[in-house]
């Protein structure tokens, strides 16, 4: 075997480089052609202290490419369209075809309509005696609900080269990775060279705490290296983030992943790499880098990089066969860390030295956001503030007299009560957490500890636990504590991301009743990494992140305003007061069971066999025709219409004349307020379509599983209930049509503005795109007609998603604001547009009101341009794979 040793350069600015950056070197060198990668590229790689401040533009070809299944089914009918239009373009259709590995989990389909045995969807109340548990009977409506697109994906894995889909049932992507499919080092085509990777979920950053450079990029820049094009990156900027000392011994992963997560927001890390060091990474466990390195989209970082080392070689001990050549491989090429050894420290752009872990306390994020981290002792404090506060991130604006409101209902023939901060939901849920046998077994610990002082979950919480693979519930059973989390409610409810999603089902209808009758701010918990506006349920307008011990803590004392300093967890029946802290587990207690029941075997023998066990995805029947047969009559797979009317002739880009604000929107605007991926609501567009083509409401199933049906995600987008429009002054998915004054839904306003032939804007704040991951985030704005978007700042992904989709992404000059330009978004706005662009250039904006102001255009490289200049990424690789076609044919016909 051979592989590119860089350490044999020679040169003293290889041994300087941050090892993130090392990475994207050898990757450079690897595949340098003089092409799509030039010398130069590795030069200015090699020289980074230089020219990491200076905005160049490097090329990364990533090893290999993750996807899930809402973003992996809008790809796969991307990928059967593409065939479609270069067969018409006169190329060959099979050009489209993956050439970059690419591995898909399905995931993110599966809901939590059963829990603790009982059945919450009336569509399905029929089938709640037909089947024996929840976590069968939340699988099977999986696959009712979703054949049609498990077909298609089927269809995809046998069309296409070099996918495998992990099927249903299998675990969330993140854990399935880190568990199984990393390689940390590729063995392939005879060269050995680091496992990298880009994803289309914005947590594909996990992978990072096992030494395997990630991150999240828009599912349309996927399809782009699937094809074999290199990621267009600014070389980052790198965070040296040093840790030091040992965690307290009630000290939990999650508490020390949102001290990080809070400390990194105020540092400021937005589009850099953070790269951790010093001895305290030593003190921590795969699981939990890996858990920091999961949060890394809530602290705004491109990657949260861990070099590997000796306790991610012991982790692939226990996870996979023991591989030699991976040490040798990494110290032959200065890629293997002693966190012990300063002199391997290498220079950064900036080093923060904050973290101390012995001074992390217990902490939950919320209630909107997850950077907004609390301790868990100012727990009630903070939510009573933030119930009387102003609306916004820390705020609902309840009125005083309101605030102890109390509201009767009945459940299961017993009364109960809620009121303000009355908890709702508990889900022990998310690749975040799930993947960490710690904080896992120690809420298992807890539970046992609870059980047998006497406690219980009042039985109208939803409780829930979601496992991110088949290893989790293993070692849960072997080492005893899954029958203390059924008794309190936290039994097996699926493998896959649930909650953490939105999928977390319906709540029970007494509950909602109760909730709406007294506009209670009731709360949910959950071990997840987002807690954004309407994600997690429609009804919890106050969510909180926390570890899973936490998750069961807060379900048994049902509120969130509760000190467990100072008040009791419950009262047992026999009267005593029970205090968090007799139940609470400590880090020693917890490793001792994980030492004896976490082990190598449990991994094998859920892993060998993860392709074989879903019986019905097995005798799933699925076409094997290389062009996909479109049916008219599908409400899930749709032939898309980005590509109609395409040609090969290039068009000169345009001013924007005389546009309409379709939406007046405030600071961190996320992808779910934009392209929301839960239930669709019974009066919204998508159902009034879907109503259309024959379906009943308890066939509307989700926005995510219908994101292979461009009608269905056009109408859903900006469809979230929460997404607040400071025309309208109100959270609501509705606008005002400028022209005639009327409020409507966002599409309806949208179809209007485009029959008239009337391009349109929106206008943003801060932060715009957050969140997801969600290139119909994207795509759902181009096809309402938006040509361009005006913010003060953009998530990283999202703007890329923009420019791949030929959405022009305006930035505000620094200074600059709507509020400061005195701008109402009622006027009508012209962007001028020169035939020659340059990255990052400005230009001018007219008001029809005679105003004059300049934006930064963010196209920030000059590919991002070539992209733009032909409609898009997508058009791009389809004019390229039809012109290399047509220069084969052509010098097969000279020769």
């Amino acid at each position: 075997q051979q592989f590119y040793n860089l350490s044999k350069l020679g040169d003293s600015r290889y041994d300087r480089l941050p090892f993130s950056i090392r990475v994207l070197l050898e990757s450079a060198v690897r595949n340098c052609d003089e092409f799509l990668v030039k010398r130069s590229d590795v030069e200015s790689i090699l020289n980074w202290k230089e020219t990491q401040s200076q905005t160049v533009e490097v090329p990364f070809r990533p090893a290999r490419v993750i996807l899930q299944d809402f973003t992996g089914v809008p790809a796969v009918v991307d990928f059967a369209a593409m065939r479609d239009a270069v067969m018409k373009l006169g190329g060959d259709p099979e050009k489209i075809n993956p050439v970059c590995p690419a591995d898909l989990v399905i995931d993110h389909s599966i809901q939590v309509d059963f829990n603790r045995n009982q059945c919450l969807t009336q569509s399905v109340l029929p089938l709640c005696s037909l089947r024996s548990d929840s976590l069968q009977k939340n699988q099977d409506l999986e696959f009712d609900r979703n054949k049609e697109r498990f077909q298609f994906l089927k269809w995809g894995s046998k069309a296409f080269r070099n996918m495998r889909i992990i099927p249903p049932g299998s675990g969330i992507v993140h854990q399935v990775n880190l568990e199984y499919l990393a390689r940390v080092v590729f063995n392939y085509d005879g060269y050995f060279y680091p496992d990298s990777l880009v994803g289309t979920d914005s947590h594909t950053t996990m992978i990072d705490g096992l030494g395997v450079l990630g991150w999240g990029v828009g599912g349309i820049e996927a399809e782009a290296v699937m094809l074999g094009q290199p990621i267009s990156m600014v070389l980052p900027e790198v965070v040296g983030y040093k840790l030091h000392g040992t965690p307290e011994k009630l000290i939990t992963s999650t508490d020390i992943v949102l001290t990080v997560t809070k400390h990194l927001r105020q540092v400021g890390v937005v589009g850099k790499f953070v790269e951790f060091f010093g001895p305290g990474v030593a003190q921590l466990s795969i699981a939990d880098r890996a858990t920091i390195a999961n949060m890394c989209p809530e602290y705004g970082a491109t990657a949260a990089f861990f070099p590997v080392d000796d306790v991610s070689i012991q982790y692939l001990e226990q996870t996979a066969e023991k591989l030699a050549y991976i040490t040798k491989y990494l110290k032959a090429v200065a890629m293997f860390r002693d966190y012990n050894d300063v002199s391997q420290d290498p220079d950064f752009t900036q080093v923060s030295l904050y973290s101390i872990l012995t001074k992390v306390v217990p902490c939950c994020s919320g209630p909107k956001r997850p950077q907004d981290r609390i301790p868990v002792s100012d727990m009630k404090n903070d939510f009573e503030t933030c119930l009387g506060a102003k609306v916004g991130f820390k705020g609902f604006q309840v009125p005083p007299e309101c605030h102890s409101s109390v509201v009767p209902f009945q459940f299961s023939e017993r009364e109960y009560t809620l009121s303000h901060g009355s908890v709702v939901i508990a889900a022990i849920t998310s690749c975040t957490n799930t993947s960490n046998p710690s904080v896992m077994l120690g809420a298992g610990l807890l539970a046992k500890k609870a059980i047998e002082c006497g406690l219980s979950v009042k039985p109208y919480i939803k409780t829930s636990l979601s496992p991110g693979s088949g290893v989790v519930t293993y070692y849960l059973k072997e080492s005893g504590v899954m029958d203390y989390l059924s008794q309190l409610g936290f039994e097996v409810v699926g493998y896959g991301c649930m909650t953490c999603i939105g999928n977390s089902g319906p709540l029970p209808e007494p509950v909602v009743e109760a909730i709406t009758k007294g506009d209670l701010v009731a709360a949910g918990v959950l071990s997840g990494n987002r807690n954004f506006e309407g994600r997690v349920h429609p009804n919890t307008r106050a969510n909180y992140l926390a570890s899973p011990p936490l998750v069961i803590a807060y379900a048994l004392a049902g509120t969130v305003r509760i000190d467990f300093e100072k008040e009791p967890i419950a009262i047992n029946s026999e009267g005593k007061e029970i205090f968090l802290r007799d139940i609470w587990p400590t880090r020693e207690e917890i490793q001792a069971v994980e030492r004896t029941f976490v082990i190598p075997s449990m991994f094998k023998e859920v892993y060998e066999k993860i392709e074989k066990v879903n019986n019905r995805w097995n005798s799933l029947d699925a076409p094997s025709d290389k062009l996909y047969t479109w049916d008219p009559k599908s409400t899930y797979i749709k032939s898309p219409p980005f590509f109609s009317g395409l040609t090969m002739t290039l068009q000169p880009p345009k001013s924007i004349t005389n546009a309409y604000v379709l939406l007046n929107l405030g600071d961190s605007v996320t992808t779910d307020h934009i392209s929301p991926a839960g239930n669709i609501a019974r009066n919204s567009p998508a159902a009034r379509y879907l109503t259309s083509r024959g379906l009943s409401p308890r066939d509307y199933n989700s926005y995510g599983s219908r994101r292979g049906n461009d009608a269905v995600m056009a109408r859903g987008t900006f469809a979230n209930i929460r997404l607040f429009n400071k025309f309208l002054n109100k959270q609501a998915p509705q606008t005002i049509h400028l022209p005639t004054g009327e409020t409507l839904d966002v599409f309806d306003a949208a179809e209007r503005y485009q029959q008239s032939g009337v391009p349109l804007l929106v206008l943003a704040g801060k932060e715009y795109g957050s969140g997801s991951s969600r290139d119909w985030a994207a795509k759902g704005p181009f096809l309402l007609g938006i040509k361009a978007v005006l913010a003060e700042s953009y998530e990283r992904i999202h703007r890329s998603n923009l420019v791949g989709m030929g959405v022009i992404p305006l930035e505000y000059l620094p200074g600059d604001t709507a509020d400061s330009l005195g701008l109402t978004g009622r006027e009508r706005y012209t962007i001028i547009i020169p035939e020659q662009l340059t990255p990052r250039m400005i230009v001018t904006v007219k008001l029809d009101t005679g105003k004059t102001f300049q934006v930064r255009m963010r196209f920030d490289t000059d590919v991002e341009l070539a992209y733009f200049h032909h409609g898009g990424i997508l058009n791009y690789m389809i004019r390229k794979m039809s012109e290399d076609a047509k220069d084969s044919t052509e010098k097969e016909q000279h020769v």
